[in-house]
């Protein structure tokens, strides 16, 4: 493999990291109250829709607005990083 091969595989790397940072906190959030009503709903034996899918939704949103700053800063870090690596690739 050649350099540039090496630095399309670094790039293709700092995406994933990225993406996994950023959508990572909602994600858990998602994952840690779905959990929880599921639990709550084998032990009371309520079988509402609804009562599985609010939750989710607004932890999910309350995560995405309190992080979304630090989410922004990171998504320009990276855009940065991809319009500094356009020279290497001869495309600007």
């Amino acid at each position: 493999m050649d350099s540039l091969d090496l630095r399309v595989v670094d790039l293709a790397r700092d995406m994933l990291m990225t993406t996994l940072i950023v959508a990572g906190p909602a994600l858990i959030a998602g994952l840690v109250v779905g959990l929880s009503v599921s639990l709550f709903q084998a032990l009371t034996s309520i079988q509402e829709q609804t009562l599985s899918l609010v939750p989710k939704v607004l932890a999910t949103m309350g995560v995405v607005l309190v992080l979304l700053a630090p989410l922004i800063q990171i998504l320009r870090d990276y855009t940065e990083r991809v319009f500094e690596s356009l020279t290497e690739f001869g495309l600007s």
